[in-house]
């Protein structure tokens, strides 16, 4: 008999750090994504707003993991599974095709979730992936040059009129990172338009910005967006988004419609389709947003070689409360789940045949930067904001990159930026965008 085999579907924080994890394990893994490489996706917002360009927060994951000799990767997605012959199906029926396993671990992360109206994603710029990072770019930067061009105020109005759909995280950074733009970037750039002018609209259906955050600090996150230009519109639901903008519905019943040629979605996230196949081959139970219940131990009930981690596992803490879609919760779990594996094939003496401690989430805080030496961060019971939160911002997602190089690309990119305001990236490309390209 050979070595045990784990597989490992999905490159995202979870899977990559359970097979880095297992690089010195007497295991044999296969690490299988529809991608080549490792997307660092807190920093997407930045490709999307030209300060970065995409290969500086992308890893090849062949790169990644080339020095772990017990480890391959594969390029292909994932289609279906036989858990009673333990066999991962992909979509080309290649050599490859069937992927024998002894412990199966998903970590296929999450896609946009659109709350019942898929038409919106035909006038609503979602920000998943580099792809999307990029479509966002182009409008971004098209907006102001259709501006520049057009004679009629109210159209110009239009163009100059950007929309974030959720206030969270992601909404927050890319509203600041837009806010500064419009304000510094490009105010030496036209002639005919003042990209001061440009309206920038953060909305959301909660009280406030940043809501998983505490009040204090949404209070001073909001207070920094105001100063970049940005406009909360907190309490109000979305209704509606077509070409012409979006409509929405504040809470005293009353609608508005507010018209704007860019919308950004960074309003909400689903677990990723393959939860669904879990659900039918392995009888997996799903939570509304579609993740994967799994055990105290991130197994699949009744099939103790299946984990489920990071978006697609619906985990959590001690008091009940469902562990958020970041980074920190699907690397952990990762390397919690490595742990597992090795203690089962004998890599540690850990006791045996016990029973598997349930896995605990460590909070380590939250970050959000909203501009230049502008953020807010919750780390254990004290709540920084300012110059010194954004300092660890910047560390913090410095040292999650994967790669070196990437990091000291990035830390020259953003000194530079710092210095000048200058956003190096600022480039319209692809044919993607609105109706008039």
């Amino acid at each position: 008999m050979g070595r045990h085999r784990v597989v490992i579907l999905g490159g995202g924080f979870g899977g990559l750090y359970t097979a880095k994890a297992l690089r010195r394990a007497a295991v044999e893994v296969t690490l299988v994504d529809k991608r080549n490489f490792h997307l660092f996706q807190p920093l997407l917002y930045q490709v999307a707003t030209g300060s970065l360009s995409p290969g500086e927060i992308a890893s090849p994951l062949r790169s990644v993991l080339s020095g772990q000799r017990n480890t391959r990767v594969l390029l292909g997605e994932a289609v279906d599974l036989d858990p009673r012959r333990k066999v991962l199906i992909l979509a080309d029926h290649g050599a490859d095709g069937e992927i024998p396993y002894d412990t199966l671990v998903v970590a296929t992360g999450a896609r946009d979730a659109w709350f019942g109206h898929d038409e919106w994603a035909q006038h609503a710029a979602p920000l998943k992936t580099i792809e999307e990072a990029v479509r966002i770019r182009h409008r971004i930067l098209y907006a102001f040059e259709a501006a520049e061009r057009e004679q009629d105020p109210e159209k110009r109005r239009q163009w100059l009129t950007f929309i974030v759909v959720g206030a969270g995280a992601t909404g927050v950074e890319l509203a600041g990172a837009l806010g500064e733009i419009a304000n510094d970037t490009l105010k030496h750039d036209f002639r005919s338009i003042d990209p001061k002018q440009a309206r920038i609209l953060l909305l959301d259906g909660a009280s406030r910005v940043l809501p998983p955050y505490p009040e204090d600090l949404s209070r001073k996150a909001e207070a920094s967006l105001i100063r970049v230009g940005v406009r909360p519109y907190a309490g109000v639901r979305v209704v509606g988004i077509d070409e012409s903008g979006v409509n929405v519905e504040h809470g005293d019943g009353r609608t508005e419609h507010l018209a704007a040629r860019t919308v950004i979605w960074a309003a909400g996230v689903r677990a990723s389709a393959f939860g669904e196949i879990l659900a039918r081959r392995a009888g997996a139970a799903l939570e509304r947003g579609g993740r994967v219940v799994v055990g105290p131990d991130l197994s699949l009930p009744g099939y103790p070689e299946i984990f489920v981690i990071g978006d697609l596992a619906h985990t959590t803490d001690r008091q009940g409360r469902p562990l958020p879609g970041v980074a920190q919760v699907a690397m952990q779990q990762g390397s919690y789940v490595a742990r597992l594996i090795r203690r089962k094939t004998g890599g540690r003496r850990t006791g045996g045949g016990a029973p598997n401690k349930p896995f605990r989430y460590r909070d380590r805080g939250d970050l959000a930067v909203i501009g230049r030496a502008a953020a807010v961060a919750r780390i254990g019971g004290f709540h920084l904001s300012g110059f010194l939160a954004w300092l660890i911002w910047l560390f913090v997602h410095l040292m999650y990159l994967v790669e070196f190089s990437n990091r000291l690309l990035v830390f020259i990119h953003w000194g530079f930026l710092y210095l000048t305001f200058n956003r190096g990236a600022r480039l319209i490309t692809g044919a993607e965008g609105p109706e008039e390209l």
